[in-house]
């Protein structure tokens, strides 16, 4: 492993993932990137809640909403890195999750995803798909998974 990226959210199963994806990056002289995704619902409903304010002259743009994922990444990474001797690079993007993933482990030259799988009953990946599988058969390097 060169450089990991590790998938940030506000779980306590994707802080104790970054904390250990930090550990072992520590301990082979690796790069970390912390990658948070908004997803495009989640920016729709964030814009459609400020624009339904009244008197409110204000605008959620799509950079606001990457500057927001990548200062979530950063948070997340001060806290829970901060007795990790490591350096890391946060990273936010908008849109598909599983798409995003990939997009930003190929741009940044990624050797190691980690993420937290999501517990879904069979009939719901078959109909809404499973992005942690879709990282698992489309990443062209290691996958790590922990589940909630």
């Amino acid at each position: 492993m060169n450089k990991a990226l590790a998938v940030v959210e506000a779980s306590k199963s994707a802080k104790a993932l970054v904390t250990e994806a930090g550990k072992l990056a520590e301990g082979i002289g690796a790069t970390l990137v912390l990658l948070h995704v908004t997803s495009d619902e989640e920016y729709e409903k964030t814009r459609g809640s400020l624009e339904s304010i009244p008197n409110l002259e204000t605008s959620y743009t799509a950079g606001q909403a990457l500057d927001g994922a990548r200062q979530f990444a950063e948070d997340i990474g001060r806290e829970v890195l901060d007795d990790i001797n490591i350096e890391y690079d946060a990273v936010g993007r908008v849109g598909d999750e599983r798409d995003e993933i990939l997009a930003a482990a190929e741009e940044l030259d990624c050797d190691h995803v980690f993420l937290v799988g999501r517990k879904r009953s069979p009939t719901g990946k078959a109909i809404f798909g499973d992005r942690t599988q879709s990282v698992i058969l489309d990443f062209d390097g290691a996958v790590t998974v922990v589940t909630e």
